[in-house]
């Protein structure tokens, strides 16, 4: 359809998200809808939501209030809000927010323009939910539209079975569903030829992937040799489904990223029995060195939660002890929040973690992650790196771009270097990124 309506997209959360985003922006478009930047030029405005963390949805609650001012001079605006928290809160959505127009939850977004155009025109009146879990949606056929940016996010699999304790996405995303591996394919190629080099293949635990007789090795095998794919990362795999098969694979092919996300969660078997993470801290190091040994050079990173219901001090000196012997290359570390529907909220009430506890040892795992990641950037300094230029940095005439391995740069360079490579000696770090120059 010609594009003569407009739509202004804003992501909170993961690449999940960001994918997600991309999916509705294709969604859209065959309807008619240009995506814009500014909320202020758009016909609809579509707020793609996380659900993960507390702080999250508080924002996206502010937000809705603030992007109520365009509908002062634009009273036929619609607002959406769609993902992983407009699935939690549904109905209820409505009657907390004033101005929120459709919630749509993340099995919902083909149906997402059909539903603006009949709000728009007064076939339907504004307070619509689209909140149902579709077992079979993978969105095949539906083509995202990328706009920014130098990686092509591309979704291999949705939902998730693996149902921790403290995680509400199987609530909100449901079951794993994963896609057929030749529209997988089909989808990398397109985004070579729309000129991406980068690709970054998306699922809540991304390495337990099967469709058929494919698994996740052999489909990342697939993609890493499509031509003109210059580098491979994938997020996030889940510790138990790292297969001797998968490691084989990123040592042998060139163009997968030498960086590996593993989410540890906790360092005590306790803790990890009670989130329900079906392994053991000693089968996670077992990982770790399996990895190790198969990609020496490999860069690894983690999740970690602390403050977890019933995690006592010595719980918690495991966790420092298990960063400690790891020694990850970047950790991101949270302090437990709780999600109404999941699990762990029912866990005995004298199991909970005060905030001022999990404060402090959220402040000490950070304390020694970073002092692990500033010796392990210190001894990169005065290497030689390839970056993929990613945007302008905030320093004047510098630009942002990423190793392989995943590590922050900011060298001096131009503008029009975007989604190029340069070669870039390390000269200095901060801690978590470095400064660099163009190697001579």
């Amino acid at each position: 359809m010609p594009m003569t309506r407009r739509a202004f997209i804003e992501t909170y959360g993961c690449q999940m998200n960001i994918g997600d985003s991309e999916l509705m922006a294709g969604a859209l478009a065959r309807r008619g809808y240009m995506t814009v930047d500014d909320p202020a030029l758009a016909d609809v405005i579509v707020i793609n939501t996380c659900a993960i963390r507390e702080h999250a949805e508080t924002r996206v609650l502010g937000r809705i209030g603030q992007l109520q001012a365009h509908r002062r001079d634009r009273p036929d605006l619609i607002l959406a809000v769609t993902g992983c928290m407009a699935q939690r809160l549904g109905d209820s959505l409505l009657d907390r927010t004033d101005g929120v127009d459709i919630v749509a939850g993340p099995d919902s977004y083909r149906a997402l323009g059909a539903m603006i155009d009949d709000m728009r025109f007064g076939s339907v009146p504004r307070g619509q939910t689209l909140l149902a879990l579709d077992a079979t949606e993978a969105y095949e056929g539906l083509e995202a539209v990328r706009r920014e940016g130098v990686t092509a996010w591309i979704t291999v699999q949705r939902g998730c079975d693996h149902r921790c304790t403290f995680c509400i996405v199987p609530y909100v995303r449901g079951p794993e569903k994963n896609r057929e591996p030749e529209a997988v394919l089909r989808e990398v190629r397109a985004a070579v030829a729309a000129g991406f080099t980068e690709i970054s293949l998306l699922g809540q635990t991304v390495n337990s992937y099967r469709s058929g007789e494919w698994d996740f090795a052999r489909l990342l095998e697939a993609v890493a040799q499509v031509e003109g794919v210059k580098r491979v990362r994938f997020t996030s795999p889940h510790p138990n489904d790292v297969t001797d098969e998968m490691i084989r694979v990123i040592a042998d092919q060139p163009a997968i990223c030498r960086q590996l996300h593993l989410p540890a969660q906790s360092g005590s078997d306790a803790v990890l029995k009670r989130m329900v993470r079906r392994y053991s801290s000693r089968q996670f190091l077992n990982t770790v060195d399996r990895v190790r040994a198969g990609v020496p050079e490999i860069a690894l990173s983690t999740d970690i939660i602390v403050g977890f219901p019933g995690e006592s001090e010595e719980d918690f000196d495991a966790t420092l002890d298990l960063l400690r012997r790891v020694r990850f290359d970047d950790a991101f570390l949270y302090r437990y929040s709780p999600r109404e529907g999941t699990p762990a909220t029912r866990l005995p009430a004298d199991h909970f973690v005060d905030e001022r506890t999990s404060g402090r040892r959220l402040e000490e795992a950070i304390a020694a992650h970073r002092a692990i990641q500033r010796e392990i950037n210190e001894a990169a300094v005065g290497s030689e790196r390839e970056v993929l230029v990613e945007r302008p940095a905030r320093s004047d005439g510098d630009v942002l771009g990423r190793t392989e391995e995943g590590k922050v740069v900011a060298f001096p360079g131009l503008a029009e270097w975007e989604n190029t490579y340069r070669t870039v000696r390390l000269t200095s770090t901060s801690g978590p990124t470095f400064r660099g120059v163009i190697a001579s």
